[in-house]
């Protein structure tokens, strides 16, 4: 069982986001959306460890209440 890495952990992670943006380039708020959900379940596939998937879960919720 891992644990989830919270401290910066992606090769070039400035080159990252700006994939990630330009990914999103030229859709509409809804296909922008159903991207994101694609990719977050892709991910989540990768990783596969329900304990981690449920700590993001909680570490995600956390920050987004401010």
């Amino acid at each position: 069982m891992a644990d989830l890495v919270l401290e910066p952990n992606i090769a070039d992670p400035d080159g990252f986001y700006a994939e990630l943006i330009a990914v999103h380039d030229g859709l509409d708020d809804a296909a922008s959306a159903a991207l994101n959900a694609r990719l977050i379940l892709l991910l989540a596939n990768h990783v596969g460890d329900r304990v981690v998937l449920r700590a993001a879960l909680d570490e995600a919720r956390r920050c987004a209440s401010g």
